[in-house]
């Protein structure tokens, strides 16, 4: 890790110069397949100049992606993704350049941290009373240190022929109603939204026409915005046409940030780096606003 950055700084980057920006990515320290300088370097590979690393609700991968970066000039934005919950539906809020030692944001990682590995080892024991699957065989899926959870309970299905690829087994065993399926609690977005906003972050609803949907639904998007929300992510492949229309309507409104992103996740998934990308000018935005951490440059 390293120290944590003034205000405004910096402030001479031409961001349009360095290539398309996909602000949303995962690697196996959440839920994705490839470790996190490996996602940088297929990043670069892919022809992306900036690259936000989002793991679900922990900062493990930075230090890696952080090298790698450097290693191929690819400038990151480290981040997060915060599972919160509007009654029982899942809300993804996306934390941009936050400072990890912030005292909130610090206990709700470790608060999730243990929720989630005693809602997969609740949900492991019940698959297990049906199907030949055990908790160790979960555990070959994920990475020393990493937080189980749902997608790593989908590829041991898939390793021992359960299922055919993680789609079915979300669909399927892993389903909320699958019969298998275990509650766990998470804030709302109002407080995940604070907690980035405390951290000196910036907040961006994920895919509000996909998991993100409850929050146009319930008509509440003026609640989030109030709590600090920063931008929607518009491009995004859960969002159809009709999404984006009404998505572009209410970041208008609110004036709120557009952002594109490809939720890449490696072979579990058939999201694509770069697939959809951001705007320079919106990057430039996010980095001004942001005062928890800095973006890794490319060296000049």
């Amino acid at each position: 890790m390293e120290r944590h950055r003034a205000e405004g700084e910096p402030t001479d980057v031409d961001w349009s110069a360095l290539g398309p920006a996909d602000l949303h990515t995962h690697s196996r320290e959440s839920d994705g397949m490839d470790a996190p300088g490996a996602v940088v370097r297929a990043a670069a590979a892919a022809g992306l100049g900036v690259i936000a690393l989002t793991d679900h609700d922990t900062v493990a991968g930075w230090a890696e992606a952080t090298d790698a970066a450097r290693e191929t000039g690819v400038a990151l934005l480290p981040g997060v993704e915060f599972s919160s919950q509007i009654g029982p539906a899942s809300v993804h809020v996306l934390g941009y350049l936050l400072d990890p030692e912030a005292p909130a944001f610090m206990g709700e990682r470790e608060r999730i941290r243990t929720e989630r590995i005693t809602r997969a080892e609740r949900m492991v024991h019940a698959i297990g009373r049906d199907y030949p699957l055990r908790w160790e065989h979960v555990e070959q899926h994920s990475a020393p240190g990493a937080t189980i959870g749902r997608p790593h309970i989908a590829d041991a299905l898939v390793t021992l022929g359960i299922v055919p690829d993680r789609s079915s087994a979300f669909e399927g065993i892993l389903h909320w109603q699958g019969g298998y399926y275990q509650p766990h609690r998470a804030p709302a977005p109002e407080e995940a939204i604070g907690i980035i906003r405390e951290a000196g972050g910036v907040s961006v609803l994920a895919h509000p026409g996909g998991r993100g949907r409850p929050v146009l639904r319930m008509g509440v998007l003026g609640d989030l915005v109030d709590a600090g929300l920063g931008g929607l992510e518009v491009w995004h492949r859960d969002n159809d046409e009709t999404d984006r229309r009404r998505l572009l309507a209410e970041a208008a409104q609110h004036d709120l940030l557009v952002t594109g992103s490809s939720d890449y996740h490696g072979t579990g998934k058939p999201n694509r780096l770069g697939e959809h990308t951001t705007d320079p000018a919106v990057v430039a935005e996010i980095v001004r606003r942001a005062t928890g951490w800095p973006p890794v440059l490319p060296q000049r």
